[in-house]
């Protein structure tokens, strides 16, 4: 997801860079280029990572502190006697 988001502000920065150098390019366009680019990437991003947010509260709530799966047990193992 790292890379998908690093190649996506990659080329919109690239794209703003080659409208604010053409000859009939203009900063302005390029600032909005950069604002309108980003946007669907920040509102992705946004929904991932509160898909991500509510999976761990959902897991933290279940009742498995270490999440390991398997059931709690004794703390200490109990000490073997002789016979």
């Amino acid at each position: 997801m790292l890379a998908v988001a690093l190649g996506w502000i990659f080329v919109v920065v690239l794209f703003a860079l080659a409208h604010a150098t053409a000859p009939d390019g203009s900063w302005l366009g390029a600032v909005l280029i950069v604002v309108l680019g980003l946007a669907p990437l920040a509102l992705v991003l946004a929904i991932a990572l509160r898909v991500a947010r509510r999976r761990r509260a959902r897991r933290a709530s279940a009742g498995d502190p270490d999440r390991g799966g398997h059931a709690a047990g004794d703390a200490v193992a109990p000490v073997r006697e002789e016979p």
